[in-house]
């Protein structure tokens, strides 16, 4: 266990490497000076070439990316100038929501898409399994900020049952019920597609599983069938579930940018789209950078899980 864990960590580090590769030069090739756009048009040519050595935007491309890639080892993520901060202090502040936000629609997805996986499977080609096909068909094909839109013209506007934005009320906010009044409807928006994806792969390996002879011997025997369908064929089909579990995870964080805009919810992903509105150009890489690591740590956690459920899954 411990060296499938240390080989995997190893692993982790061309890959956080490739994505701060990919971060910084995607900004730094972005058109335009970084230091006229924060500036505005009326600064003047002394104050934008001051902001351009302050931001190292006069050294050579690839001495500039050594020389962020060594701040961030040490921990230092940068000023953002569009809010006069630093850059890891407005990061942490927001990454709280967002794991909120994302962690509570990966749950939602995960017990609504395998419920809905194994009824489809033990109920294939019943009436069951093509509603629950027909539900998930629609709900991989619609767009996650149109459905956000939808849910609050109907849930928030008509209705009244749910806040239309925001993490907390304005006024007297900041309760346990408050928050999670304001949760329901963007971690359900941002559940839906990652539901589907969980369910149609339930279904696809709970039907593969069903078929081997260790469930008809687990029959023979006389087991109740609900001791077969959860102890002996969701457990195996379990294995190649997880995997797809943590590629979720990062499909419910990315999607987190315009669900948390829909709905002004205060995360990292709303962070990043004012931070390209206002080209502040450290605090985006920065903010990527954070959530892409949080991204392959949990798909780490999800290939030690697997291998703790197979042990002959190796790296």
């Amino acid at each position: 266990m411990h060296r499938y864990i240390i080989k995997r960590l190893i692993l982790m580090i061309p890959v956080l490497l490739g994505i701060s590769i990919i971060v910084f030069f995607i900004m730094a090739l972005i058109p335009g000076d970084a230091a006229q756009a924060i500036l505005g048009s009326f600064a003047t040519p002394e104050n934008v070439a001051r902001l351009r050595a302050e931001l190292g935007l006069d050294k050579p491309l690839v001495q500039r990316y050594f020389i962020w890639l060594g701040n961030i080892v040490q921990g230092d993520f940068g000023r953002s100038y569009s809010l006069d901060r630093p850059v890891i202090d407005e990061v942490l502040d927001r990454l709280g929501p967002t794991m909120l936000l994302a962690g509570t629609s990966l749950i939602l997805a995960s017990i609504l898409g395998m419920f809905a996986g194994i009824v489809a499977a033990i109920k294939q080609f019943g009436w069951q399994d093509a509603a629950f096909t027909f539900v998930v068909l629609i709900g991989i094909s619609t767009p996650s900020f149109w459905l956000g839109l939808m849910f609050v013209l109907l849930f928030s506007l008509q209705l009244g049952w749910f806040p239309v934005s925001g993490m907390t009320a304005v006024v007297g906010g900041g309760g346990f019920l408050d928050v999670v009044r304001h949760l329901v409807l963007p971690s359900v928006t941002l559940a839906v597609v990652a539901t589907g994806v969980i369910a149609r792969l339930t279904r696809s390996t709970m039907l593969e599983v069903l078929r081997r002879d260790f469930v008809r011997s687990a029959r023979a025997k006389g087991l109740p069938e609900r001791t077969v369908i959860m102890k002996h064929a969701f457990r195996n089909a379990l294995v190649n579930i997880i995997p797809v579990l943590g590629i979720q995870a990062g499909f419910v964080i990315g999607g987190a940018v315009y669900i948390e805009t829909v709905f002004q919810w205060p995360g990292i992903g709303r962070m990043l789209v004012n931070a390209i509105l206002t080209r502040d150009v450290l605090l985006v890489q920065g903010g990527v950078v954070v959530v892409a690591a949080i991204y392959v740590v949990i798909n780490l956690m999800a290939d030690v899980l697997q291998h703790v459920l197979d042990p002959r899954i190796s790296v």
